[in-house]
């Protein structure tokens, strides 16, 4: 007997037929309906298999991401996890700015995520590490000790090498992945690597009016949608990754941008904020030196 994708895979059209719903078949397409019925032609069309369901409303609602029909889709293979690069569609080799994953081939994704914070290459993330990445952003005090706090205290036992609870909850890069958790967009594997369809998928579920990126509905659609049942430390990491997203980047007309967050994935974009706040800083150092020895020539 031929097998389902040999004999769903369409290539070329013969008379035309519909079988009950709306999506016309080809020949090979009516062989492959005999076999297996409405899993093939229905949606999306011209592919052996369909992503909907009548039956299951919220797989219409929530169509997941597929490469385009002509094969011209720059993202090749997005079902398969990358080990060094956060691959998307628009950016299939990662971030390239400034050498990011050229000078990260010997990190995974995950652990990339949080080089930000390893600046003494140690490979030990401290609560003191974790604190003075948050503060180069700009965030306050109470914002800062409440960030890592939650930070440490969470995601340190899992990396830790022996079995005793570690008295400083330093985190172990080299066994970050431990830290995976559920309810999330799941674009990290339980290795590190990082997976493409997952990603694309968050964005093709939740982008609503295909904006480029998600808003604050969007993203409690997506947690919503995400959860996974009775995984409340789940629950409630998602969340508080998600409005640290959003405070970090805390855009303008309230949409994070796609390639916003993918570069939140690989990390590329923590010190990019920090040296954005950095010279903010210069830059109103420098106005108000200005203005006192303008003040000061007015007096003299």
């Amino acid at each position: 007997m031929p097998s389902y994708a040999e004999v769903a895979a369409p290539d070329g059209v013969d008379e035309q037929q519909s079988f009950g719903f709306d999506v016309q078949v080809d020949a090979k397409q009516r062989e492959g309906y005999a076999l297996v019925g409405r899993a093939i032609a229905q949606e999306p069309i011209g592919k052996p298999y369909s992503t909907v369901v009548d039956g299951a409303p919220v797989t219409r609602e929530r169509q997941p991401y597929f490469p385009a029909d002509d094969g011209t889709d720059p993202l090749i293979d997005a079902g398969t996890a990358r080990a060094t690069i956060a691959a998307s569609r628009e950016r299939p080799n990662g971030t390239i700015e400034g050498g990011w994953a050229r000078d990260h081939q010997d990190q995974t994704v995950v652990q990339q995520h949080v080089a930000y914070w390893d600046q003494d290459n140690d490979g030990i993330i401290w609560p003191q590490d974790t604190y003075r990445g948050m503060r180069a952003w700009g965030w306050s005090v109470p914002l800062a000790l409440l960030a890592t706090f939650l930070i440490n205290f969470n995601l340190s036992y899992p990396t830790l090498p022996g079995w005793l609870p570690d008295p400083f909850f330093r985190i172990y890069i080299s066994r970050l992945h431990k830290d995976k958790h559920g309810s999330d967009s799941m674009s990290f594997d339980n290795e590190g690597r990082f997976k493409p369809q997952q990603f694309e998928d968050l964005f093709a579920k939740y982008d609503r009016g295909d904006k480029g990126g998600l808003d604050v509905w969007d993203l409690l659609r997506a947690w919503k949608g995400q959860r996974m049942a009775f995984d409340f430390f789940g629950w409630s990491a998602a969340f508080l990754e998600w409005l640290a997203t959003y405070l970090l980047l805390w855009p303008e007309d309230g949409i994070l941008r796609k390639e916003e967050i993918r570069r939140v994935f690989d990390g590329s974009i923590f010190q990019y904020k920090a040296d954005q706040y950095a010279e903010k800083q210069r830059r109103e150092k420098e106005k108000k030196k200005s203005s006192w020895l303008r003040l000061r020539a007015k007096l003299l």
